[in-house]
């Protein structure tokens, strides 16, 4: 922007009309500010220096609450071409002096402050100086000669034998005294400023730790890790991270650290945050907290995927809970029971008939689950649309080729799959059909009641994982249901995948653990 000196009859300009810049060696200042907050001496000398410069301008327009901006005062109204320090108020460069077009501000010398630099620094050196300690030798000479042999107490003057420079030294000799005291004052006061500001300094640092969202925020504080994470302690966590950092991206130019982005994860999985609060909270853009989600899901899938896994018959009968023993014998494998996801509507006609599901009246993706009798997750089925069936997805999940001969399912009324099952050797328990008549005899009832209690445990493993990660309760959108490239699984797959494994490091809620 073209920079103009506001003094009066001073044309100086940084561009000339045409927007060009002129290089005549000239700078531009602006008027200084009052520094009000700062300590009260800096506050009381800031503001007399603004009052100092007004007053040399001399312009109608500027006051001590208005200046313009574009008003700016040229170097060539100052001795060394700059203004001076704040601080140094007896520098003439403390304020404009030269050319101000009008005579109520005398323009300063610096021969006086010369001088009192001089005097100064003699002063420095005097006091630096080591005084030898030496035996007096004894001096035979006359107090006359002493005293014409003495070296002066004051310099030599620049111009001596003037009558000016005699009590300029004299005044001079006060003001040295007086600057001095100035200056120690101005020195205790800055050492309790620097103190001051140390400390607000540390203090700040320790809040910030605080709300960062960082290893230190989470240590030793099991509640907050549970509340954004959802696992039971901050070792969990740690041990989730030390399994997967061998597989996260590396790279300089990234502002999150791998916890952070493991946090980032697993807090949208938990909370069900939007990625521009997430952004927010982390300090990226938008499309880094979206992209780093992405990867995270990526990796998690790929290594916590394996303890979603289907038990052998010996390990499951080793910890069957009495309950299923007492009811149904050793042989009971798995209890399934399928439910289902909100998803965007589609654009696309044969999706939407795909994806609507009946029984919900609203688009979903349905996915088969199955758990052992101790409340393990052991079975999650890739995504189908809501239309789909039960049966259609048991038969076609991949499901029937774990079961084993022998194996008893536990399923509710609309599982039609006895057949299938009946064809691997294993056998399907569902509660009992009526079929035309107006009522259950005794023993189907009594069957029924024993199923319900025992299939029951499977519909709360569902509602633990739903409550556990409020990701699965919201209406997930379009894009997380298109398939990965090169990958048959969508990214909401994984993401299933990712909170069930999530849910088995977790307590049973099936089987209490033991005091």
């Amino acid at each position: 922007m073209p920079s103009t000196c506001c003094v009066v009859n001073c044309n100086s300009r940084s561009h000339d009309r045409q927007g060009k810049k002129i290089r005549n060696g000239l700078s531009f200042f602006c008027l200084p500010a009052w520094k009000k907050n700062s300590c009260s001496h800096v506050s009381e000398v800031t503001k007399r220096r603004r009052m100092a410069w007004i007053a040399a301008v001399r312009r109608s327009k500027l006051t001590f609450d208005y200046t313009p901006p574009h008003m700016m005062v040229c170097s060539k109204h100052f001795h060394k071409g700059k203004p001076a320090y704040e601080m140094l108020q007896c520098d003439p460069d403390w304020a404009p002096s030269l050319h101000l077009g009008h005579t109520e501000v005398k323009a300063t010398t610096t021969d006086r402050f010369k001088r009192l630099r001089r005097r100064q620094q003699q002063q420095q050196q005097q006091q630096t100086q080591p005084q030898p300690q030496q035996a007096p030798e004894p001096d035979h000479t006359s107090p006359e000669a002493e005293l014409d042999n003495a070296a002066p107490l004051f310099p030599a003057p620049d111009n001596p034998g003037t009558e000016e420079y005699m009590e300029s030294e004299t005044s001079g000799e006060g003001a040295v005294m007086g600057n001095a005291d100035e200056q120690c004052t101005m020195c205790g006061l800055r050492l309790q400023e620097i103190m001051r500001l140390q400390e607000e300094n540390q203090k700040l640092k320790e809040e910030l730790s605080k709300r960062a969202l960082d290893e230190n925020s989470l240590k030793d504080n099991d509640s907050k890790v549970k509340y954004y994470t959802g696992l039971p302690s901050f070792s969990l966590l740690m041990g989730v991270l030390m399994q997967i950092i061998p597989s996260l991206p590396t790279s300089k130019e990234r502002k999150l650290s791998h916890f952070q982005m493991l946090l980032l994860t697993l807090m949208r999985l938990r909370l069900d945050l939007p990625v521009e609060h997430v952004a927010h909270l982390f300090d990226i853009s938008r499309q880094t907290a979206s992209n780093v989600f992405i990867e995270t899901i990526n990796v998690l899938h790929a290594h916590l995927s394996p303890l979603v896994y289907w038990p052998k018959r010996l390990c499951i009968q080793a910890s069957m809970p009495h309950q299923y023993v007492e009811m149904f014998g050793n042989r009971v494998t798995v209890i399934i029971d399928c439910f289902e996801l909100f998803i965007e509507r589609a654009q696309n006609l044969r999706a939407k008939a795909q994806t609507y599901s009946n029984y919900k009246s609203r688009y979903t993706m349905k996915y088969l689950i199955g758990i052992t009798p101790q409340g393990t997750i052991s079975f999650i089925s890739k995504g189908w649309g809501g239309r789909a069936s039960d049966k259609q997805v048991t038969e076609n999940s991949g499901f029937i080729q774990m079961l084993s001969p022998g194996d008893v399912v536990l399923a509710d009324r609309g599982f039609d799959i006895k057949e299938s099952v009946a064809l691997v050797g294993a056998t399907l328990k569902t509660p009992a059909f009526t079929r035309g008549h107006s009522q259950l005899n005794a023993q189907d009832v009594e069957e029924t009641r024993k199923l319900a209690h025992v299939r029951i445990h499977v519909e709360r493993v569902i509602g633990c994982m739903r409550s556990k990660f409020n990701i699965l309760n919201d209406t997930i959108r379009l894009g997380f249901v298109v398939p990965c490239e090169g990958e048959e699984k969508t990214l909401l797959d994984k993401i299933v995948v990712v909170c069930c494994a999530l849910t088995n490091m977790c307590p049973s809620i099936v089987v209490k653990p033991s005091c």
